[in-house]
């Protein structure tokens, strides 16, 4: 697999994790017990905790990108094992 491909295919699972991970541990102003700043939306977090969120991000993400590229190195689950599945021409 390509450099460029490995750093694309990563930077999906990031994203995909983050979307994931967001809401974790969000809570309200109401929630928190602090006073809105004027014009702030009723839902928007009090401490989002985004540095948090971004290092536990980062952690899961990589741990599942090493799952599946340990699955591409070494061919635990292949084409040919999911239903209705056929080799791709190469």
């Amino acid at each position: 697999m390509k450099p460029v491909s490995v750093a694309a295919i990563y930077l999906l699972f990031w994203v995909l994790t983050l979307f994931a991970v967001l809401p974790l541990g969000v809570k309200t102003s109401d929630e928190a017990g602090e006073d809105k700043v004027a014009g702030q939306a009723d839902s928007a977090p009090s401490n989002p905790q985004l540095g948090r969120k971004l290092l536990l991000t980062t952690v899961i993400s990589a741990a599942i990108f090493a799952v599946f590229f340990a699955n591409y190195v070494f061919g635990w689950v292949t084409v040919d094992d999911l239903p209705g599945g056929k080799p791709l021409p190469r």
